[in-house]
């Protein structure tokens, strides 16, 4: 066994990298001997050196996490800071400096994850990031080695814990949006600001990840079409509970039939009580992936939180170490069928559309055509009507997403209809 330690520069200290520290110091032995070589913490940047940071030597602090990386004894890196800067400008210089990097910043990997890719190719380094995506669950190596051989068709998940939390709570106490999201803050599941979460920004980053993994081709951020969850209603679940169904923000990603393209969309939807994501609970993550020889296969637990997402990171750092005592490198970038991204209008699915209407005779003929006229075919409707005014709720075969825009535009330009209150795709049929 190799006696001299590999050198460990911890950039960011905030929850995850202070479980990092802590788990990294604790099971120090273990680590050893996992590796086949001590693994030292060298240094750790942050940005208020002044705070106490228990169970670190005061020593190891800096504010400097450029000069850190250039001290010439690091050999490799873990990125916990999270953003686009200073991140993308300190694994550059990593690179630059001869060291691997573990990273879990989801959202600089979606965006830039090529150029960084292709930085750690030419340094001939690792680039390693299991912890980007769906916290402590292995995610992102079993579909990049274990699955290596397979052909991935269909990725479909709960990947972010803060609106699966507040969707549990609507689902299984009746309460409202503001409501369940109030329970998430509270409860430190929701930043004090959960655009990020509620609007689908977070789950979209991670799908554009997993896109690029699942299919072997470049995949961004820009590339995911997004809808948050923020006008999910009572009324909603209501109608969910009706078909036997319940409501998750989900991340589907699936290749076309012919196999010459690939779409990636995150949005609410309703998937039967029968599905396994259905009984995802609370803020765990699940995701379902469907690959051609192995079949349908499903990974569950904590998405989020600091030490489920510092296990993810010390998975990826046992693996890193563990190449270069080897002189290897792990498995890089898999981009070779260059695939396009198709828009949201070639998505074909099912829908679920409620509409405000004129409870008078011939409003459902009209209806009826008109989405007729659109190419769009009714599966079943159903209507309550009181005091002039009725609710029309209407679930489609399925049909291209452009199809069904063309009909709700057309369904608001008809004199009955008072006004489309939800469209909700239904998945996992």
């Amino acid at each position: 066994m190799r006696t001299r330690p590999l050198k460990v520069a911890l950039l960011g200290c905030g929850v995850v990298g202070s479980e990092v520290a802590r788990i990294m110091t604790t099971h120090a032995d273990d680590l050893t001997q996992r590796i086949g070589a001590p693994v030292e913490l060298a240094g750790v940047a942050v940005r208020r050196p002044s705070k106490v940071r228990e169970g670190i030597d005061p020593a190891l602090i800096t504010t400097d996490a450029t000069a850190l990386l250039k001290r010439g004894d690091i050999d490799i890196a873990i990125e916990v800071i999270g953003g686009i800067e200073p991140a993308r400008t300190l694994i550059t210089t990593a690179f630059e400096q001869g060291i691997s990097v573990v990273s879990a910043n989801k959202a600089l990997l979606a965006q830039d994850g090529a150029a960084l890719h292709a930085a750690a190719e030419a340094a001939g380094l690792d680039l390693y990031y299991e912890a980007a995506v769906a916290g402590a669950i292995p995610l992102v190596r079993p579909m990049r080695e274990s699955l290596a051989g397979d052909k991935i068709n269909r990725v479909m998940g709960i990947v972010n814990g803060t609106t699966n939390f507040i969707l549990d709570k609507m689902d299984s106490t009746g309460a409202g949006y503001q409501e369940a999201l109030d329970e998430a803050t509270a409860l430190g599941y929701a930043e004090a600001d959960p655009t990020a979460d509620v609007e689908g920004y977070d789950a979209a980053a991670k799908a554009a990840i997993l896109a690029g993994i699942a299919f072997h081709t470049r995949v961004r951020l820009d590339d995911v079409s997004r809808e948050g969850m923020t006008e999910v209603s009572a009324a909603d679940f209501a109608s969910a509970k009706r078909m036997g169904c319940t409501i998750k923000l989900l991340a589907i990603l699936e290749r076309a039939a012919d196999g010459e393209s690939v779409t990636a969309r995150v949005h609410p939807a309703m998937i039967p009580l029968s599905h396994p994501l259905a009984s995802v609970r609370e803020a765990y993550n699940a995701v379902f992936v469907e690959a051609e020889a192995a079949g349908r296969l499903m990974f569950y637990g904590p998405g989020a939180g600091g030490a489920p997402t510092a296990s993810a990171v010390l998975g990826d750092l046992v693996a890193v170490a563990r190449n270069k005592l080897a002189e290897a490198t792990g498995p890089g970038e898999s981009a070779y069928t260059q695939l396009p991204v198709s828009p949201m209008g070639d998505v074909v699915t099912r829908y679920h559309i409620s509409l405000d209407v004129a409870d008078k005779p011939g409003v459902l003929a009209q209806v009826a055509t008109t989405f007729a006229e659109h190419g769009v075919s009714i599966d079943t409707v159903r209507q309550q009507g009181k005091d002039g005014e009725a609710s029309l709720v209407v679930v489609t075969h399925r049909a291209p997403d452009a199809a069904l825009s063309g009909t709700v535009e057309a369904l608001r330009r008809l004199d009955t209809v008072r006004g489309v209150a939800s469209i909700m795709r239904v998945e996992g049929e």
